[in-house]
């Protein structure tokens, strides 16, 4: 009898299957298959299959109801991800309450009346006309209205003009939509290091300030809802918080403006020094060094090369650098320090450095290796890895978290999301959210890009890591990156590809020969690789022992 009351024949499953068995306590995070929410709590799941996560109170709900919504007939609970598998419109399921439908990320369990095509998610069905709510960000309790009409929500600012049921607070004279009801009350989302907390009261920010949402850089109302830390007056829309929240478990917090360990750069050493060299101030300098990335020792050098990139940054190399005249391999001192594992604003995961990207063992084996020379043709597609903001290829060093296929070049992982750059006077931001808005400087419209709160300038990443030096060919001087045009002649050419230049892009310029050229000419179709190292592959097409796998 005991174990027939830790399991649960559920409709989920094809045939009753497998029962689906209680857990008192279930940490793994996994959506529930009724509600979309992570679950954390009890719960209820298929153990045979490692599927079909519920909430303990989404596994229980009724297989009908009589709702006061939809009195004359009965409503029957049932899943939409099995009708959207069979090509159903998704709009046929919109919820009459919060008018939400299906869409590729969420299949809610709905209650539904077939006769009438009338749908009510199970969130939105389980509120009795008379049952008060406990909403997590206010400390009244809130009133279903259960009559259709115009109202403004007053956490989100949207009027429903066509018309809906909002919920009520009697003493704070407060209306709300249903859905913005179900915020929760604090966040952690990828872009900051403490808990973010909804406010919807005016009175905590002064009628002069003006507010931008530090995730999408679009206005704040400060007369509505909103995501904010006081700690670090980052405020954030609410949606653009919802979008960009991490699905962890909010109890790892102590204190909930405590840095949770979740959040603290994960680093570590890259490198063992071999010999230490003592400068003129006493500081001791390491003068070689055996990196992780190369298998020869590299030494320290002041000398100028020109011809020659970073096989970290794939920037041309200055002085000082790290080298290997065996092999030439050589790093930026500030490449060699890089740490093994960081946090980035773009992603949730921390990223580990890799001097190349990551090879899959299972798509090829050889029994024999050959060292292979990379010739200046299309790159070896292997060892290459795409960055997801300047969206480039690249061969060089770079961030990447494996599990999520999320890669980033080295240039862009030094960025962060507050950006103060010499083409633009005021500070720029970094926006995840997609927009229409161009980059000023190139014309792409790509995202993530870094906008101005103060004008309507923005900067994707492409053009935020352009070198501000770099040479072209056997050019004998450096070109630098210029951000208005050289003259008011009204006649701007690249005097490489000689096709016209858009004056109010960036270009790159000689002062010496009055040289203009575009970014693309100068750094050419692969800014991102190093050509001509000798590396030795797994891999071998040549070679008869090479076999796929």
């Amino acid at each position: 009898m005991e174990q027939q009351q830790h399991q649960l024949q559920h409709f989920i499953h094809p045939n009753h299957q497998h029962p689906l068995l209680f857990n008192p306590d279930d940490r793994s995070g996994r959506h529930c298959w009724g509600c979309w929410e992570p679950v954390y709590g009890p719960s209820y799941s298929c153990k045979e299959c490692n599927w079909y996560f519920h909430h303990q109170s989404c596994a229980e709900l009724p297989l009908g109801l009589h709702h006061p919504l939809h009195p004359i007939h009965p409503l029957i609970l049932f899943d939409p991800k099995t009708w959207a598998y069979f090509g159903e419109d998704k709009q046929f399921y919109k919820c009459e309450l919060c008018k939400e439908s299906c869409n590729e990320f969420r299949y809610e369990y709905t209650y539904r009346c077939s006769r009438c095509d009338f749908n009510l998610h199970i969130t939105c069905a389980s509120l009795a006309p008379t049952t008060m709510v406990e909403a997590e960000f206010h400390h009244h309790p809130l009133t279903p209205f259960w009559k259709w009409i115009t109202f403004t929500c007053e956490i989100c600012g949207k009027e429903d003009k066509d018309k809906g049921m909002p919920y009520m607070c009697q003493p704070c004279a407060l209306w709300m939509h249903r859905s913005c009801a179900s915020f929760p009350r604090s966040v952690k989302v990828v872009r900051h290091k403490h808990l973010l907390h909804l406010t919807h009261s005016s009175l905590e920010f002064h009628s002069s300030d003006s507010r931008f949402c530090q995730i999408c850089v679009e206005k704040v109302d400060t007369h509505y809802g909103l995501y904010y830390c006081s700690r670090c007056d980052f405020a954030a829309h609410l949606l653009c918080a919802m979008k960009n929240k991490e699905n962890i478990n909010l109890q790892e917090f102590k204190d909930e403006d405590e840095v949770s360990e979740h959040d603290e750069l994960v680093g570590s050493t890259t490198y063992e020094v071999k010999k230490f060299n003592v400068g003129k101030d006493g500081i001791q300098i390491a003068a070689e060094l055996k990196h992780f990335s190369h298998e020869h020792d590299l030494k320290l050098t002041d000398e100028a090369m020109s011809n020659q990139k970073c096989n970290g940054c794939v920037r041309d190399i200055s002085p000082p650098f790290y080298s290997c005249v065996k092999c030439s391999f050589f790093l930026h001192e500030s490449c060699a320090n890089l740490p093994k594992k960081k946090r980035h604003p773009l992603h949730q995961h921390p990223l580990t450095l890799f001097p190349k990207a990551p090879y899959r063992e299972k798509d090829f084996w050889c029994d024999a290796q050959h060292p292979l020379t990379l010739f200046p043709k299309a790159p070896y597609r292997k060892k290459d890895f795409w960055c997801y903001a300047c969206k480039r290829d690249g061969n060089g060093f770079h961030y990447s978290c494996e599990p999520c296929g999320f890669s980033l070049d080295i240039p862009c992982s030094l960025i962060s999301d507050i950006l103060t750059h010499p083409g633009h006077e005021h500070r720029l931001i970094l926006s995840s959210i997609e927009s229409e808005q161009n980059c000023s400087c190139c014309d792409s419209n790509t995202y993530p890009i870094f906008r101005c709160t103060t004008c309507a300038f923005a900067m994707d990443f492409k053009c935020a890591t352009l070198p501000h030096t770099t040479r072209y060919g056997q050019h004998e001087h450096a070109f630098t990156l210029s951000y208005t045009a050289e003259d008011d002649s009204g006649e701007y050419y690249c005097d490489i590809c000689e096709e016209e230049r858009v004056p109010k892009h960036w270009f790159y310029y000689c002062v010496d020969c009055s040289y203009p050229a575009h970014p693309k000419c100068i750094l050419e179709k692969y800014p991102n690789y190093k050509f001509g190292g000798a590396y030795t592959f797994d891999y071998h097409p040549h070679h008869p022992q090479c076999k796929q796998m």
